[in-house]
């Protein structure tokens, strides 16, 4: 009589898997070492590329920051050569910009300065930080900064910096809180070198003549009528505090 036992199923044995054979990912350079490679880093606020032109983008940061920007447009090429002349590009090893904008007066800098000289530039505002990035890329001698002014010998300090030939300010000085002017003015005579001079541009010629020379010792003013508005350039020597009468 035939068997009624139903056939066992047979165990399989599952295939062995194969090694995995994929390339590790690899990991990406960090922020360290893309700030050793790179002078200027896109701005950590700036995600895009900045659209408009120099003209607009300044107006915008005129509008929506008020006595943090100097002026509703960028400083004309007379207004960027009057800052700069007189400096002696062949012995300039270090020049700081505060308050740059779109960088009309940094692309004057880049066109004059020895490959050497190291030209560090300071903007607050995200958007004009970026297009100054954008703008000055290709400029290895150039590092654009998103920082505060009232820092700027930290800033300096962390670059190993401890002294410039010239400070250039594009700030509006004479609406900044007293403490905050303090700061910067105390700053720039601390880190400036022997010789080295205070350049802040003006678009109200003359008017605040009496302010600086409470804090320098010699004060010129060079008037610019080619720029919107017209202005001009204080030209500052010797420090003192703001307390001397």
């Amino acid at each position: 009589m035939p068997s009624t036992v139903p056939p066992q199923p047979v165990a399989h044995t599952p295939p062995a898997t194969p090694p995995n054979t994929a390339p590790h990912p690899q990991p990406g350079p960090n922020a360290a070492d893309s700030a050793k490679t790179n002078p200027n880093p896109p701005a950590p606020l700036a995600t895009h590329t900045p659209k408009g032109p120099d003209w607009w983008l300044m107006m915008r940061a005129f509008l929506t920051q008020g006595k943090k920007i100097a002026s509703f447009a960028p400083s004309s090429r007379f207004m960027a050569r009057k800052i700069l002349d007189g400096i002696n590009w062949a012995t300039a090893g270090s020049i700081v910009e505060l308050g740059a904008g779109t960088g009309p007066i940094t692309a004057e800098m880049v066109k004059l300065a020895s490959p050497k000289t190291r030209l560090v530039v300071i903007e607050l505002d995200p958007v004009l930080c970026g297009r100054l990035r954008e703008r000055f890329r290709g400029s290895p001698n150039v590092e654009v900064i998103l920082g505060d002014a009232t820092k700027f010998g930290d800033l300096l300090a962390e670059r190993g910096i401890p002294k410039v030939d010239h400070v250039l300010s594009g700030l509006p000085l004479p609406s900044f809180p007293a403490e905050a002017r303090d700061s910067i003015l105390a700053t720039a005579a601390r880190t400036l070198g022997a010789g080295g001079t205070f350049r802040q541009l003006t678009v109200m010629p003359l008017v605040y003549y009496k302010l600086y020379r409470r804090y320098f010792e010699a004060v010129r003013f060079r008037f610019v009528p080619f720029n919107l508005p017209p202005g001009g350039v204080y030209v500052c020597r010797g420090f003192r505090s703001a307390a001397t009468p």
